[in-house]
């Protein structure tokens, strides 16, 4: 992505905010112990308005007829970049980023209050960071306290959140290509973990495998803490242990995605340790696939959010009555909500540059309608946890699959590729 996108960015958030003043400072480093850190990862607001990758940084736009944005960064440090690696500095971030104002990270509380005088409003995030809001209301007070020399505060202060989500829940053509290449990274990551498995294998194991896969293809990181679930464990949604052992007979679910250049991509693969899926497996993988199907049908431009899951739903419940799992008129048990048992989460999410994207689901009370360039995922399951009355050979089953979706004009594209069809998986992973 170059520069450009991001300065078209912040000129259409200059235009929607007037007469005002936007202030948007990216993520802090965090100490992991002692005096070392998390590795760092910037503020995905202040990334999509800026590119800017370091720390100890602040963007401020200034609106009116004379628009203007204007970094605050870190200093140029020759000892400290001996230590910790290059740094910009005010003048090349200036020229390098195309802000038409940089200065050191030093002057912002000096130059905040000037910045704010006799603008109209403030936009900031609002309750983010307590820290922030203090240093935003010490700025508002410094200028109050000249209103008898005529000068005078920003009256409204509103969410600037509100108006970057909306912007970032419809995707260009550069972040659409980004999302592209997350997605075949994780897929080749799936794929691999799928070609490695074997029983008695940890699930960490796995784990190593798809990260390997995606730093070898030039991922920056996993985009969320990976779950590698293994037979039961597959029943608890957010398992992230990845400690024990990997069953014959079982199957092994993986929810891991990668991050590339801040974009996140978010699959689930759900596969048979031993390589081959048993009668009940089939049975139930084939169910959450046909449920998927029907999802990826009912997620297409002005369709509201909702359908693909009341899609996934209607069949999952299908399904679960086939099994009989559940007895009963398949509408009346949807209306009772009968299938949560088995079901208990939506069947996709937005997604960008958080793996649970920013940007609002309802518009009053209507769900969001679904427009071109929106990236949701698609990710129904089912899970049979163990219980006196659950047949034995479908116990412990848990299967989800999950998909990185983009809106198209006409209906929606796929972007992963990871082996998803019970053929497809049993013949990478067949050992012949």
């Amino acid at each position: 992505m170059t520069h450009a996108h991001f300065l078209a960015r912040r000129k259409r958030l200059l235009k929607a905010i007037g007469d005002g003043v936007a202030i948007v400072p990216t993520a802090p480093e965090v100490i992991r112990n002692r005096d070392a850190h998390h590795p760092y990862r910037f503020d995905s607001y202040f990334w999509y308005l800026t590119g800017f990758p370091e720390p100890e940084a602040v963007v401020v736009l200034v609106g009116g007829k004379r628009p203007k944005s204007i970094l605050f960064c870190r200093e140029k440090h020759e000892e400290r970049e001996i230590w910790d690696g290059y740094r910009y500095g005010p003048k090349a971030a200036k020229a390098a980023f195309g802000f038409d104002a940089a200065y050191s990270i030093d002057q912002l509380d000096k130059k905040l209050p000037e910045l704010l005088v006799d603008r109209d409003t403030l936009w900031h995030a609002i309750g983010h960071d307590a820290a922030w809001d203090a240093r935003i209301a010490k700025a508002l007070n410094a200028v109050r306290a000249q209103t008898r020399a005529g000068k005078r505060a920003p009256r409204a202060i509103h969410d600037l959140r509100a108006e970057l989500d909306a912007m970032r829940l419809i995707k260009d053509d550069a972040e659409a290509a980004i999302q592209q290449r997350a997605a075949d990274i994780a897929s080749a990551g799936h794929a691999r973990a799928m070609r490695a498995c074997r029983p008695g294998m940890a699930e960490y194991e796995l784990e190593a495998e798809l990260t390997y896969e995606f730093r070898k293809r030039g991922a920056d990181a996993h985009a969320y803490t990976p779950i590698v679930a293994g037979g039961a464990n597959a029943c608890v949604l957010h398992y992230v242990e990845n400690n024990k052992l990997l069953n014959d007979h079982t199957l092994v679910l993986i929810d891991a995605g990668c991050e590339v250049e801040g974009y996140a991509a978010d699959i689930t693969r759900t596969f048979p340790v031993n390589g081959r899926f048993n009668a009940a497996q089939k049975d139930v993988y084939e169910i959450v696939l046909a449920a998927q199907e029907a999802a990826f049908a009912a997620t297409a431009p002005g369709r509201h959010f909702m359908e693909a899951h009341d899609a996934a739903v209607r069949v999952l419940t299908q399904g679960l009555i086939d099994l009989k799992l559940l007895t009963g008129d398949l509408d009346n048990l949807i209306e009772k909500g009968d299938f949560r048992r088995f079901y208990m989460h939506r069947t996709g999410h937005w997604l960008g540059l958080d793996v649970h994207d920013a940007g609002e689901y309802k518009v009053g009370e209507q769900w969001t309608a679904l427009q071109p360039g929106m990236t949701v995922t698609v990710e129904p399951g089912l899970y049979i946890r163990p219980a006196d009355d659950i047949p034995e050979a479908l116990a412990g089953i848990g299967i989800r699959i999950e998909d990185d979706v983009r809106v198209t004009e006409t209906g929606c594209d796929i972007y992963t590729s990871a082996p998803k069809t019970i053929a497809e998986i049993e013949e990478v992973m067949r050992r012949d």
